[in-house]
């Protein structure tokens, strides 16, 4: 078997690799995620849930989803957006002869 010799530069390279993989782990534990946020802004739900600025206005507007405004910007709580989802869901019909509409 051969030997492997290591230099200092192999080291330095190394020790380099290695902090620049720790701050990306911390930086990604201190930035939070859109599901371990409690409120979210409008833009953040409707990329959660693909839908336009429109529709999630539509939503607002019917009562369906509430929000709270603080200094102009609506907020939406995480648990109403999965209480909604919840709400709406629907379950898919089997008739007779197991055939599936």
């Amino acid at each position: 078997m051969p030997a492997s010799i290591l230099t200092t530069d192999d080291l330095r390279e190394f020790k380099t690799e290695l902090f620049d993989e720790i701050r990306t782990l911390i930086s990604k534990a201190q930035t939070p995620s859109v599901q371990q946020k409690k409120f979210l802004k409008s833009s953040e739900v409707t990329d959660l849930l693909g839908i336009s600025p429109n529709t999630l206005y539509q939503m607002r507007v019917n009562r369906q989803l509430p929000f709270t405004k603080v200094n102009g910007t609506i907020f939406f709580d995480w648990d109403d957006i999965m209480a909604m989802m919840a709400k709406n869901k629907k379950l898919e019909k089997v008739y007779q002869n197991n055939r599936k509409f």
